[in-house]
């Protein structure tokens, strides 16, 4: 059954993506939850009505997508980190997730509570090719977001690389 979130089980779940880092990652393997996350992105009502001829899985793609820009900025917040953007897709209770009040076409949620690795469908990472691009990315994300039009074509470089899947029954390889 689909709900107007997008992606649900019984309109009781929304996929959501996550972005992360491998500390991130590291900690969901240990603890088996992620922290509050906070922010996360999902085919929100306003996305859906602001792109209406895309498909379920187009519109996936873009919440996708901007989850992995969102793992720029937390690699530019933790400079210890290895530079691969992560995205952790999980399926989360509807109640957990709110839209944020954003510009139509907005992906934007918040996700409360923890995430437990039970809800995780699978996490996403660079391949160790991606480091260099994607370390310039980071570097580049802040002015990006400023409008620098230059800083933006380094961010959207790091697009040109698929993140890898993982199914999370392989948490104890990525980390």
């Amino acid at each position: 059954m689909s709900s107007s979130w997008g992606y649900a089980v019984n309109g009781q779940h929304v996929r959501v993506y996550l972005p992360a880092t491998l500390a991130t990652v590291a900690a969901l393997r240990a603890s088996g939850t992620l922290p509050t996350p906070g922010y996360a992105h999902a085919v929100t009502p306003g996305l859906r009505e602001w792109y209406v001829e895309g498909d379920e899985d187009e519109l996936e793609y873009v919440a996708f997508t901007r989850a992995a820009q969102g793992a720029l900025r937390l690699l530019h917040d933790d400079p210890l980190t290895e530079r691969r953007r992560v995205v952790v897709s999980a399926d989360v209770p509807a109640s957990q997730v709110s839209s944020v009040p954003e510009d139509l076409g907005s992906s934007a949620t918040t996700v409360g509570g923890v995430v437990s690795l039970a809800a995780v469908a699978a996490v996403h990472i660079d391949g160790p090719e991606a480091v260099k691009v994607v370390t310039a990315a980071v570097e580049a994300v802040l002015a990006a977001a400023r409008g620098d039009e230059d800083a933006q074509f380094i961010v959207d470089g790091a697009e040109d690389f698929e993140l890898e899947w993982f199914d999370a029954s392989e948490l104890d390889r990525l980390t």
